[in-house]
């Protein structure tokens, strides 16, 4: 055994396939990159071993999250497109005592659009406002690759004349949002945070979801920062330089979609657009005080978004508030044909979630998650939890046993798909990628095809399990986004030798194994760590009951003495 425990066989045999298999220059230890691919191995074999059949095939999946739309409470509020409700009267009612639904300080999207329809404001104003803060913030955030500032104001000009004519395209009408910059835009270049992408290579389409949110009415103020090729859950990125958190430039941004969560807790934006294979859209929601949604897998449309991995990715909103995140999920979500992946689900009226009936009768759980968090982390958990009883009634627990088997299962679908799209790259300019891309990718190449497969084949076994086990007796399940404090950038530091594997696993410990089940989780912030930086809970329901987790999270907003940030990111 080497000093990482790989088997030396295994080393020398890694070592060799990189060139004479893939060929491949590599550029990580190759006894490193052996313990990755025995870890992986390992743990795949043990859940698949004795329990995969011939009845078990990877397209049981998607067919099992369309069947579980029929349990999905949210879908009791389903109407015809564009039917949202503006706001939730609760909310009308919370502002209106002095009351915050968000952790930062300032209006959110949903009482920004409200004051639009009042002529309190213009399209015009809240845009020249975005574009200032987002140039005033931009040399120690670093939170956008790209300002589209000419093209925004044409479009605040155009909105603006609609609003005049009372032609209104929906809530989101002359709403300031930007997006991370993995979404192509028809005319534009999409960098995926990369040198290794062709800037004068310009999209011939808008990612539905750009288009849709075009539809609704929205702006789209740029192209948001983030980890290279949505690879990473730091903000790290040496091709285009750090995305820097909010709250204290010093720490990680969270990621991959470090920009979405920045720019929306500095109060830049009122909603971002991020994407999330093992984390991206909750890491940077928690450290950066805000909400950040992974919707169920299929719900959003992947059509023109770049990815890391085809049977994990997800896009979703980052908001300050639950109200604006079911403003901008509605926006987003329902059926494209252009997205083979795309579920032929109703949509709900999410707003009308909010303030549900039903929303209150939710039977929550805290995960016995068998590690041990930072003291910090579970006295602010322990403080959520006791507020949650106070709102829902007894909070009880509940084992989640295949928790790391999940972790194991979602990070090899990742690598090896990722390795797929990116093998033809690393072999003809490696030196464009950052170390940290580089050796997550390069381990993908060593996967057996037959592991891979083990676990797309057991996806929907495992669901099944977690839904008719860990979430028997619950509609929602609650732990931490993050175990630990929000990181310094230099302790984080994924371009120091070997050291992105273990920054990965302890900063996405909690979330990647949702990633693999499917199951739709909200990132809320419910507090402040001992560095006085946010504390994130992920928020998990069953298969598109999205209303009930934004629901759930809405309820519990209305009770949190927010804000918390003392009017320090204005």
């Amino acid at each position: 055994m080497n000093a990482t425990g790989a088997d030396p066989k295994t080393t020398l045999w890694v070592e060799h396939a990189s060139r004479s298999l893939h060929g491949v220059a590599s550029r990580t230890r190759p006894e490193r990159l052996a313990s990755e691919l025995e870890r992986l191995n390992s743990s795949v074999r043990k859940v698949a071993d004795g329990r995969l059949t011939h009845h078990d095939q990877p397209g049981d999946y998607l067919a099992l999250l369309v069947n579980c739309s029929r349990q999905a409470r949210s879908l009791e509020g389903t109407g015809p497109a564009g039917s949202a409700s503006l706001r939730a009267a609760s909310a009308e009612a919370a502002e209106r005592d002095g009351r915050s639904l968000s952790m930062v300080s300032g209006p959110g999207l949903a009482r920004s659009a409200q004051r639009l329809r009042a002529g309190e404001t213009t399209v015009k104003e809240l845009t020249e406002t975005a574009l200032a803060s987002a140039r005033r913030h931009q040399a120690e955030h670093n939170a956008f690759i790209s300002l589209y500032e000419e093209r925004a104001m044409a479009q605040a000009d155009t909105l603006d004349c609609e609003a005049a004519a009372g032609q209104w395209r929906g809530p989101l009408h002359g709403i300031p949002l930007a997006h991370k910059d993995c979404l192509e835009h028809a005319g534009l270049p999409m960098t995926v945070g990369s040198l290794i992408r062709d800037r004068d290579e310009l999209a011939s389409r808008d990612a539905t979801v750009i288009a849709r949110l075009e539809q609704a009415g929205a702006i789209d103020l740029g192209g948001l920062n983030l980890n290279e090729m949505v690879c990473g859950p730091t903000g790290q990125n040496p091709g285009f330089g750090d995305c820097c958190n909010a709250w204290d430039s010093s720490r990680i941004a969270g990621g991959s979609s470090s920009g979405s969560g920045v720019s929306v807790a500095l109060g830049t934006v009122f909603g971002a657009l991020g994407s999330d294979t093992g984390g991206s859209t909750r890491l940077p929601a928690a450290v950066n005080g805000v909400f950040g949604l992974k919707p169920t897998y299929g719900l959003v449309s992947r059509a023109g978004s770049y990815p890391r991995s085809f049977s994990l990715d997800s896009i979703g909103p980052i908001t300050r508030s639950a109200e604006d995140c079911a403003l901008m999920l509605q926006a987003v979500a329902g059926h494209d044909p252009n997205d083979p992946t795309s579920l032929n689900v109703p949509s709900p009226d999410y707003v009308a979630c909010l303030d549900a009936s039903w929303i209150g009768d939710s039977r929550i759980g805290t995960i016995n998650l068998g590690i041990d968090c930072d003291p910090g982390i579970q006295t602010v958990l322990d403080r959520f939890l006791a507020k949650l009883e106070g709102i829902f009634g007894q909070v009880g627990s509940t084992d989640f046993p295949e928790m790391d088997a999940c972790y194991a299962l979602g990070d090899i679908v990742s690598k090896s798909e990722a390795a797929t799209l990116h093998g033809d790259a690393i072999r003809r300019s490696p030196e464009k990628y950052s170390q940290a891309g580089f050796s997550r990718t390069e381990t993908g190449l060593h996967i057996p095809a037959v592991r891979y497969l083990e676990a797309l084949s057991l996806r929907a076994r495992i669901v099944s399990s977690f839904l008719n086990g860990s979430m028997r007796n619950f509609d929602v399940l609650v732990c931490p986004t993050i175990p630990v404090p929000v990181p310094l950038r230099e302790e984080a530091d994924m371009e120091k030798p070997d050291a992105v594997f273990g920054v990965v696993s302890v900063i996405t410990r909690l979330t990647r194994p949702f990633n693999y089940l499917g199951v739709p989780v909200l990132s809320m912030p419910v507090g402040l760590d001992v560095n006085g930086m946010p504390v994130g809970v992920q928020i998990i329901g069953r298969p598109l009951d999205e209303g009930r987790l934004l629901g759930v999270a809405h309820q519990a907003s209305l009770h949190m003495d927010w804000p918390l940030d003392e009017g320090r990111l204005a």
